[in-house]
């Protein structure tokens, strides 16, 4: 029988790729050997605290800063490499900035098509009013920004961006200007609306939750290096280290130790999980604990006390001190309020497993 064909033709190539990219200020490094893809149509994040680097990672990519090493690609082509920084205009671009950047003498329409310039009358006119339903202001035409509110000029802000179809959208903190309801429900239209266009796009934040209702992939970049290139779900719950373990979303490392190489006994009991690669059986570590980790429950026999409490509406995030001191955090619905001091039931459900060897700090 005939074997079928293979096919060699090679993958395509990403449409943004950075190599061992980094960048330098007189000695101080902002970041080094930053490598990661993004495929067309997906959106990316780099995320992290102010002052890791994410900001003048973003303006590489715009072509706003020169590299010191390594090389940023575009649609196949080396945009960036020491020596040689092709002018951002040239690059195909968008770029939605924090502080929204319109301009107040031109209405709505006017700053949506202000990228649109090259083409005729006609073609702008449909792109515009495209465009002003894509985001919501099909009525809005003829406002200026300083008529709308912060979302809606926001909004405005990344139709303008939108318009000339760039290859790559880059949105730089675009919410951290909005209160904290807003920032949540635009982060989600901004998804979809880039979905819909099928954009190639880049977020820069600092806040998590930010990034996770809009970006497929998350980079964690700390001390400008990237701790982990990955999707929210595996962050929350499989996190690469420390940091990101402690960066993202809430918890606490308690003491454990490594009973066998699927099995580590924590205060609250034995739990199922792999040990770590650097660890035997006796060895320490610490345990990740997140909020969810720890049921209320009144019927069972551990017992924490609470020490600090914050109500959150439909929950109430409560600071549990085990008998040996070490303190947990745990999510109850908040028709369970517990006083300072009280003793409450608790049990732990833990579906994944993350251990760290301990340090020596920890271990003391």
């Amino acid at each position: 029988m005939d074997s079928l064909p293979i096919d060699s033709a090679p993958a395509p190539e990403a449409l943004l790729a950075l190599n061992a990219v980094s960048h330098t200020y007189g000695r101080r490094t902002t970041f080094a050997d930053l490598s990661f893809t993004l495929d067309k149509g997906r959106i990316g994040c780099l995320l992290g605290p102010s002052g890791c680097g994410k900001t003048t990672a973003l303006r590489c990519i715009a072509g706003f800063e020169p590299v010191s090493s390594g090389e940023i690609r575009l649609q196949g082509q080396t945009v960036s490499r020491p020596g040689f920084t092709l002018p951002a205009q040239k690059r195909r671009i968008g770029m939605v900035f924090q502080d929204y950047a319109l301009f107040p003498h031109l209405n709505v329409k006017g700053n949506i098509g202000f990228g649109l310039h090259g083409a005729d009358a006609r073609t702008r006119m449909r792109r515009v009013a495209e465009l002003l339903e894509v985001v919501g202001l099909g009525g809005s035409g003829d406002a200026y920004p300083h008529e709308l509110s912060g979302g809606q000029q926001q909004r405005v802000a990344l139709a303008r961006a939108l318009a000339p179809r760039p290859d790559l959208l880059l949105l730089d903190e675009p919410f951290s200007n909005l209160d904290v309801e807003l920032r949540e429900r635009l982060g989600l239209e901004v998804r979809a609306i880039l979905k819909q266009q099928n954009t190639t796009a880049i977020l820069v934040t600092h806040d998590q939750y930010e990034a996770f209702a809009i970006a497929d992939e998350i980079g964690i970049l700390h001390r400008g290096e990237i701790q982990q290139w990955d999707n929210a779900y595996r962050l929350y719950h499989m996190p690469a280290n420390r940091f990101v373990a402690d960066f993202i979303g809430e918890g606490v490392l308690v003491p454990g130790t490594v009973l066998a190489p699927d099995r580590i006994e924590i205060e609250l009991g034995v739990v199922p999980g792999r040990m770590p690669p650097d660890c035997c059986s006796g060895c320490r570590v610490d345990v990740l604990i997140r909020p969810d980790d720890i049921i209320h429950d009144d019927a069972s026999p551990t017992q924490a006390t609470v020490v600090a409490k914050a109500f959150r509406g439909a929950e109430f995030l409560y600071t549990l001190a085990l008998p040996s001191g070490t303190r947990v955090l745990s999510l109850v619905p908040s028709h369970h309020n517990h006083a300072l001091g009280e003793r409450i039931g608790i049990r732990l459900e833990i579906d994944h497993v993350v251990a760290f060897k301990a340090d020596a700090r920890s271990a003391a």
